[in-house]
C-alpha cells in the first residue's frame, strides 16, 4: 500500500466544504490527489466548485496532520482502505453518482464476487419480521451460497439478518455509520466480531467519527450501492429502511419488500413500497430469485467440456468461457471486466458475438452465462 498516497487521498476526504462529487472533480482537474495539495491558492481558487474558502482550506493543510493520524490506526488495526479509482473498490457502489471517494474495511469479504443483497427494516421487528428475514436467509444460504447478506448492525431486522446469515454460514457486511475504532450499538460487538470471520464491516468515516443521526443516513445509500438487490422485511410509514430503498431505486437496484396486514404499523412501509411500485412483493427466496433470474446453486461438474464443441474460439472468448465455467450462476458484465482486466466496451462487444454463437445466455441486470 502507498501511504503516500493514502495520506492525500484521505486529506482531500477532510476539507470542508468538499463533498464526494467535489472531490473527484478536483482530482480529475489537477490529474492527482498530490496535485491538489501542492497548487497554489489562487490557481485552485479559479477552479469551478472551489473559490477562496475551499482553496484557503487546502493551502493550510491541516487535514494531512489528520491523515498522518487516520494511516496510522489503519495501519495498527489492519484496516483496508479503498479508494474509488482502484481496481477492487466495489463496482457495483462505483456506478453511484455520490459513491465515497474512500471506505474503509476491516475483515475478509471481496466486495467484487458473489450476490450482494441487502436486508433491512425497522428497528422494532416482530416476530412476523424475524421469522421471514430468518426464513429467506436460511433458504439462501440453502440454494445460493454466493449469496452476501448486506445490512446496517442496527437493531431489529438488521441484527436479525447478519446474525442469521452468520448461523447459516453466509458472508455478512456491516455498513456502519462511524469510524472502525468503536461498534455501535455496543451490544451488538460479539455479533460484529463473527462478522469479521467471514464478512467485512464497512464505513465512508474515519476513526473518532461519532455514531451522529445524519452519518446513517449517509450510511444506507452505502448499503444501496454494494447491492444487487434490497429487501425490506418490516418498516413502519416512515424511516432508514425505506431511506435505502429510494436510494436503490435512484441506483436502479431491484428493490423488493414483504407485505404485511393492512393497518399493521410496522408494515404501512412495505405495503406503501409494493403500492407505490417501487418494490416488488416477495414471500420467499425463492420469489427473489425468480425476479433476479439467479438459478439454484448446482455443484459444478467434474466433466470439462470441450472447447472445440465452440466454433471460431478466440482466445478472448476462451478466456470468457473458462471464466463463466466457474460461475455457473452467471456473472454481471462489470464483474467479467474486471476479472479479465479488460474494458467493459471490449467484453461487451467479446460477449455479443458469443451471443450470436449460441455461447452465453444474457440475463437481466447484464448477467452472462454459459450455455452448456
Amino acid at each position: 500500500m502507498n501511504y503516500e498516497n493514502l495520506r492525500y487521498r484521505i486529506g482531500i476526504t477532510l476539507i470542508k466544504g468538499i463533498g464526494n462529487n467535489l472531490a473527484k472533480n478536483l482530482i480529475a482537474y489537477l490529474g492527482s490527489e498530490e496535485a491538489v495539495f501542492r497548487e497554489k491558492r489562487q490557481n485552485l481558487a479559479k477552479i469551478p466548485g472551489i473559490g477562496e474558502v475551499i482553496s484557503q482550506e487546502i493551502v493550510n493543510q491541516n487535514v494531512l496532520k489528520r491523515a498522518d493520524e487516520e494511516i496510522d490506526f489503519i495501519i495498527k488495526n489492519k484496516i483496508t482502505p479503498y479508494y474509488y479509482t482502484e481496481r477492487n473498490y466495489p463496482f457495483r457502489l462505483r456506478e453511484c453518482p455520490d459513491a465515497p471517494v474512500l471506505i474503509y474495511t476491516k475483515g475478509n469479504c471481496n466486495l467484487n464476487d458473489g450476490k450482494f443483497i441487502a436486508i433491512v427494516g425497522t428497528r422494532n421487528a416482530t416476530d412476523y419480521g424475524k421469522d421471514n428475514c430468518r426464513k429467506i436467509i436460511q433458504d439462501l444460504a440453502l440454494n445460493m451460497p454466493n449469496a452476501i447478506i448486506v445490512s446496517g448492525l442496527a437493531y431489529g431486522i438488521d441484527i436479525c439478518a447478519h446474525k442469521a446469515a452468520v448461523e447459516n454460514q453466509l458472508p455478512t457486511i456491516g455498513v456502519v455509520g462511524h469510524g472502525l475504532d468503536r461498534i455501535y450499538p455496543a451490544m451488538h460487538r460479539p455479533t460484529a466480531v463473527k462478522i469479521l470471520e467471514n464478512g467485512m464491516l464497512v464505513t465512508e468515516y474515519l476513526s473518532k467519527t461519532n455514531p451522529d443521526r445524519q452519518n446513517f443516513v449517509q450510511r444506507n445509500r452505502i448499503i444501496a450501492g454494494l447491492c444487487d438487490a434490497v429487501i425490506v422485511i418490516e418498516s413502519a410509514a416512515r424511516g432508514g429502511a425505506l431511506i435505502t430503498a429510494e436510494a436503490a431505486n435512484d441506483y436502479s437496484r431491484d428493490v423488493f419488500a414483504f407485505p404485511g396486514r393492512t393497518g399493521d404499523e410496522w408494515s404501512a412501509g412495505c405495503n406503501a413500497l409494493i403500492k407505490a411500485n417501487k418494490a416488488a412483493l416477495i414471500e420467499s427466496a425463492e420469489d427473489l430469485m425468480n425476479y433476479m433470474s439467479w438459478e439454484k446453486h448446482e455443484k459444478q461438474k467434474t466433466d470439462v467440456i470441450q472447447t472445440s464443441l465452440f466454433v471460431d474460439l478466440s482466445d478472448e472468448e476462451q478466456d470468457i468461457v473458462t471464466l463463466l465455467r466457474q460461475h455457473p450462476e452467471g456473472l454481471q458484465l462489470n464483474e467479467i471486466s474486471i476479472k479479465l482486466e479488460k474494458t467493459v466496451s471490449k467484453i461487451s462487444s467479446l460477449l455479443l458475438e458469443m451471443e450470436f454463437k449460441a455461447m452465453v445466455k444474457p440475463l437481466p441486470g447484464n448477467i452472462y452465462k454459459i450455455i452448456k
